[in-house]
């Protein structure tokens, strides 16, 4: 069997678009020259748009955190207070890095919940 040019460049492209899409767990359904592209369960990943959503909130609850660490009920002296919050800013550095929509949201809702015990003079 001889398979022309154009057959094989679509072959290649319909190989390395299922590969592409294996690394990035979606799946690819082809049916008569179109193709139906789905999310596969499990984890869903941040666009663009999703980071940019939660940036205003993730920046409030960060300077929040921060000035809390300064309210004179937190039993700290000087030198913990610097510590806690370079904690705080290595934890937000890292969250930061982080691309799954459901690990984002926990990481909120752990912040948050940070704050209403820092709101409440005790150490989280």
């Amino acid at each position: 069997m001889n398979i022309t040019t154009p057959e094989k460049a679509k072959a290649s492209r319909l190989l390395w678009a299922s590969r592409a899409a294996s690394c990035l767990r979606i799946s690819i359904f082809h049916k008569e020259g179109s193709c139906t592209i789905r999310m596969a369960k499990g984890l869903i990943w941040a666009t663009t748009e999703d980071l940019a959503r939660n940036r205003a909130k993730v920046l409030s609850l960060y300077r929040q955190i921060l000035r809390s660490l300064n309210s004179p009920e937190l039993p700290l002296t000087h030198v913990a207070r610097l510590a806690k919050k370079a904690e705080v800013r290595s934890i937000f550095l890292f969250g930061a890095e982080e691309r799954s929509l459901h690990n984002i949201a926990d990481l909120i809702d752990a912040a948050n919940y940070s704050l209403s015990i820092l709101k409440q003079g005790r150490l989280p």
